[in-house]
C-alpha cells in the first residue's frame, strides 16, 4: 500500500494544446478509498491512466510513497487494476482465475489457496470456486475481476475504472457494499473512477470531483454535500442539486429579485471583498416552510412531485428557478409557498467559488 502524491501534475495530449488535466497538487493517503467523480470527458480516466502508468504526464510527477514512479511502466508500479469490462480467463476455474496473479509471482500453493479462499469469501464466490468462469453471470464475472485486482497483498494501490457499468442496477448496491467491506478488512489504497455520484459517495472515504480537467474539490461525502467549494460540486452532488440564485449584497442581506435573505455578517463581508458575480446557494432540503407570522420568501409553485416520503416542489423565486424538498405538501397555499432560508444554511459563491473556501 502506498501514499499517492500528484506533484504539479498536468497533461496535454498535444504539446501546446489544451490541458486534458490542469496542473494539480494533491496527496492521497495510504489506505484511503478515493473516488474520481465527474461527467464524461472531465479527465478522470486520463488521471487514472497516469497513476497506473498507461500514460505518461506532460508535466509533473507521480509518487508512490517516496518513490517517483512517473516514468515506470504499469508492471513496475506494483498495482492492481480492475476495468469496466471483466478481465478473466473463461476456460479457467474461478479458483485458478483468482490464483493467477499470485502464481505468476511464484508464490507457494499453500499461501495461494489461503489467499484465494479469503478473497472469494469476501466477494461471495466461495460456492463457485471449482466452476469455469465462462458459465457464470455477468456480475459473478465482474466479482472475479474484482478479486483478481484485490488478491495481491503487496500492491501499492488498486485502481478501478468504472467497474460496475456493465452490472444490472439492482446488483450494483451489492457489489458496492462488498467493495466497501473488502476495503475495511484489507486496508488497501483504492482509487475508483465513476460518473455516478451514488457509487462515489457510498464507496469512498474522500471524493475527488473533477470538471474540464480540473480537480474542483477533494472531500468527504458529507463535506461535498454541506459545503461544496464550487457551484458545479453543489449542482452535481445531490438529487436534485443545490439551488443557486444570482444576487446582490445590501448590508448583511442577499437580494434575489427583490427578495431578501439574511446572511452571516462575516460571510457577507468576505463576499464583498471577493467581488465578482455573486450567487447564493442552498440545498432543497434545508429550505423550510415559514410560520404564519414569520417574514418569508414567496415562491411561485410550478409543479409538485409526491415521491413517497417527501414532496419535491419546483417553482420560481422571482425569475429564478428553485427546488424545495418538503415533508408534506400541505404547506403550499393558493398563492404559492412561503419559505425561510435559514441563515446558517445559506452559502455565498463569488465567480463560482465558495466564499470562505471548502474542504
Amino acid at each position: 500500500m502506498s501514499r499517492i502524491e500528484l506533484d504539479n501534475l498536468a497533461h496535454q495530449y498535444v504539446p501546446g494544446g489544451d490541458y486534458a488535466l490542469q496542473p494539480m497538487q494533491h496527496v492521497w493517503e495510504d489506505g484511503g478509498a478515493y473516488a474520481l467523480l465527474g461527467p464524461s470527458g472531465c479527465g478522470k480516466t486520463t488521471l487514472l491512466n497516469i497513476i497506473s502508468g498507461l500514460l505518461q504526464p506532460s508535466q509533473g510527477r507521480v509518487l508512490f510513497g517516496e518513490q517517483d514512479v512517473t516514468r515506470l511502466a504499469p508492471e513496475q508500479r506494483n498495482i492492481g487494476q480492475v476495468f469496466q469490462f471483466p478481465v478473466i480467463y473463461d476456460t479457467m476455474s474461478v479458483f485458478d482465475n483468482l490464483a493467477f496473479p499470485l502464481r505468476n509471482r511464484k508464490l507457494g500453493e499453500a499461501y495461494v489457496a489461503r489467499r484465494v479462499t479469503q478473497i472469494a469469501g469476501m466477494l461471495g464466490l466461495e460456492g463457485v470456486l471449482k466452476r469455469r468462469a465462462k458459465n457464470l453471470t455477468a456480475d459473478a464475472k465482474q466479482k472475479i475481476s474484482l478479486g483478481r485486482g484485490l488478491v495481491r497483498e503487496d500492491v501499492a494501490a488498486v485502481l478501478f475504472d468504472e467497474p460496475l457499468t456493465v452490472i444490472d442496477p439492482h446488483l450494483k448496491w451489492q457489489l458496492r457494499r462488498k467493495l466497501r467491506e473488502v476495503h475495511e478488512q484489507l486496508n488497501l489504497t483504492l482509487v475508483y473512477v465513476t460518473h455516478d455520484q451514488t457509487e462515489a459517495l457510498t464507496f469512498a472515504d474522500k471524493v475527488v470531483v473533477m470538471l474540464a480537467g480540473q480537480v474542483l474539490q477533494v472531500g468527504t461525502p458529507q463535506a461535498l454535500f454541506e459545503r461544496p467549494a464550487h457551484t458545479f460540486v453543489g449542482y452535481f452532488i445531490g438529487s436534485p442539486g443545490m439551488n443557486f440564485f444570482d444576487c446582490q449584497l445590501e448590508g448583511s442581506e442577499a437580494v434575489i429579485d427583490g427578495e431578501r435573505v439574511a446572511l452571516e455578517p462575516a460571510m457577507a463581508e468576505a463576499a464583498r471583498n471577493a467581488g465578482g458575480r455573486l450567487q447564493l446557494g442552498i440545498r432543497p432540503g434545508l429550505i423550510r416552510p415559514a410560520a404564519a407570522d414569520e417574514p418569508a420568501l414567496n415562491i411561485k409553485v410550478d409543479k409538485v412531485e409526491d415521491l413517497g416520503d417527501y414532496a419535491l416542489v419546483s417553482g420560481h423565486l422571482g425569475q429564478q428557478p428553485v427546488h424545495v424538498r418538503l415533508e408534506a405538501s400541505g404547506a403550499i397555499g393558493a398563492d404559492g409557498l412561503r419559505v425561510v432560508f435559514p441563515t446558517q444554511n445559506a452559502l455565498l459563491y463569488a465567480d463560482d467559488r465558495l466564499v470562505g473556501g471548502g474542504e
